[in-house]
């Protein structure tokens, strides 16, 4: 089969990895260690980052097997940024860091959507913690009362960047019904064309857990946007929304003669 698709004209080009751009980060909400081998085997190729979601990587049986699982696939690994928050509000931030060292993971996200702080305090974070790892950073909260204007997701992303964020994250929680969407899911499209014009889209990876979202973005940043919180088992059929492969993006890619 692999011969079938050299036959295909018109694919959009993909990095190969490591990349900076058409990153894909998947999130693991709780994976047992076989299942975490069988995504790993499908996804290596096309899977950049793995989160291990909110907090369940202390809780996780087998937690630290199936990080050296995702390492050795060429996948990063980080915790989530609740976790990061959990630790923070408990005055941990020192536990915190012997924690990532003890498991291995060299990349990082800081967050504040679940517990506020000042923003200040979070650039202070970013700051530490980029001097000994790979720092990526969310913006957005995860409660739907609180609502930034496209001017505050815009400064405080610029901000986190400035500070050592490689990437930042656009919040969407894992239901894709906040931050950069609305409640039934849709983008906000005011909002997302604005981060997009003063941020670089390049620079930001958008959470997008559902299909609609994920072609969404397809079709309007390209095959190389950067896209997380995808489900383990959607790797594949995300790697074809990518190419043209699927109904949602069949004419993306082709030339106007071919339409």
């Amino acid at each position: 089969m692999k011969e079938a698709r050299k036959l295909l004209t018109h694919l959009p080009a993909r990095p190969a990895k490591p990349r900076k751009e058409g990153l894909t980060m998947v999130m693991d909400k709780g994976l047992s260690i076989r299942e975490a081998e069988d995504f790993a085997a499908v996804g290596g190729e096309y899977v950049d980052f793995v989160k291990l979601g909110f907090g369940t990587s202390v809780i996780t049986p087998g937690v630290d097997r199936k990080i050296k699982i995702y390492h050795e696939a060429g996948m990063t690994v980080y915790l989530g940024g609740t976790l990061f928050e959990a630790f923070i509000i408990r005055g941990l931030f020192k536990e915190y860091i012997e924690l990532l060292k003890e498991s291995g993971v060299r990349m990082v996200e800081i967050s504040d959507g679940s517990y506020e702080f000042e923003h200040s305090d979070k650039l202070e974070y970013i700051r530490k913690l980029s001097g000994e790892f790979t720092v990526i950073s969310e913006v957005g909260s995860k409660k739907k009362n609180i609502v930034y204007t496209p001017g505050q997701w815009v400064e405080m992303m610029k901000a986190e960047l400035e500070a050592g964020s490689v990437k930042v994250i656009a919040e969407a929680r894992e239901s894709g019904t906040i931050g950069i969407y609305n409640d039934d899911g849709s983008v906000n499209l005011g909002l997302i064309k604005t981060i997009s014009k003063e941020i670089g889209f390049e620079n930001v990876l958008w959470e997008a857990p559902l299909k609609q979202q994920q072609a969404w973005f397809i079709t309007n940043f390209g095959a190389n946007v950067n896209l997380g919180n995808i489900a383990p088992n959607e790797i594949i059929a995300l790697e074809s929304l990518r190419l043209g492969l699927r109904s949602d993006t069949f004419f993306s890619f082709l030339p106007e003669e071919m339409r």
